[in-house]
């Protein structure tokens, strides 16, 4: 399985998409540009209600950036699992 690196495109975006300020909701990660906690966007999932009912609800978040952050997860969760494969499997490619 080849490695999953984060492609220019979502590393230039981190900064669009999520936000941390002690400031604005405790430092709680927010969508960039909104008060809309990025737990929220995992929760509707979650609970299955879909990408457009969550948009619907947080007209502040752009689907780009519902969609970004969701991308990023995959991506790390994808970077993380290969990571512990190789240590469980050191001689493996």
């Amino acid at each position: 399985m080849p490695a999953v690196k984060a492609s220019a495109k979502t590393a230039m975006k981190i900064k669009d998409l999520v936000e941390v300020d002690p400031e604005k909701m405790s430092g709680t990660p927010v969508f960039t540009g909104t008060r809309v906690p990025i737990s929220h966007l995992f929760d509707y999932l979650q609970a299955g209600d879909g990408l457009n009912v969550f948009l619907a609800d947080f007209p502040s978040v752009t689907r780009e950036q519902a969609s970004g952050v969701l991308e990023l997860m995959r991506e790390r969760l994808l970077t993380d699992y290969e990571t512990a494969a190789r240590r469980m499997h050191p001689s493996a490619p």
